[in-house]
C-alpha cells in the first residue's frame, strides 16, 4: 500500500490578497481624472497666483455673474440694474455674417442716425 503525502503549504495564498491594493489604484485613478479635468477646463490661471482671470457665468441671464480675479484677490460681481443700467449713446451698429464671424461698423459721429 502506498502511502499518500499530504503536503501542507504554510504559505497558502489568500484568494482576495489579489485585492488589497485596489483602493491605491482608485485612488491614484481619482487623482488623474481631478489633474485631467483641471487641464481640459484650462483652469490652471485659477491657481496660478501671478495670473489675472476673468470669467462670465450664466451670461445673458438675470442672475449673470462676473468673477475677477486679480493675483490672489478674487471678486464676484452679481450683475443688478444699477451696475449694468444707465444711460447711454449709440456707438455702432454690430452685424453677424452666415458664416458666424461679427463686423462691428462704428457710426460717424452723427447724433440723427
Amino acid at each position: 500500500m502506498r502511502r499518500r503525502r499530504i503536503i501542507l503549504d504554510d504559505d497558502d495564498e489568500d484568494p482576495l490578497s489579489g485585492v488589497a491594493n485596489l483602493f491605491d489604484v482608485a485612488m491614484v485613478f481619482a487623482v488623474a481624472l481631478l489633474v485631467m479635468l483641471v487641464v481640459s477646463y484650462n483652469v490652471p490661471e485659477l491657481l496660478d497666483d501671478e495670473s489675472d482671470l476673468t470669467v462670465v457665468k450664466n451670461p445673458g441671464q438675470p442672475n449673470m455673474q462676473i468673477i475677477i480675479k486679480e493675483g490672489k484677490t478674487l471678486k464676484v460681481l452679481n450683475m443688478t440694474e444699477e451696475l449694468a443700467g444707465g444711460q447711454g449713446s449709440r456707438m455702432g451698429t454690430a452685424y453677424r455674417l452666415e458664416s458666424g464671424e461679427i463686423i462691428y461698423v462704428p457710426d460717424d459721429g452723427d447724433e440723427d442716425n
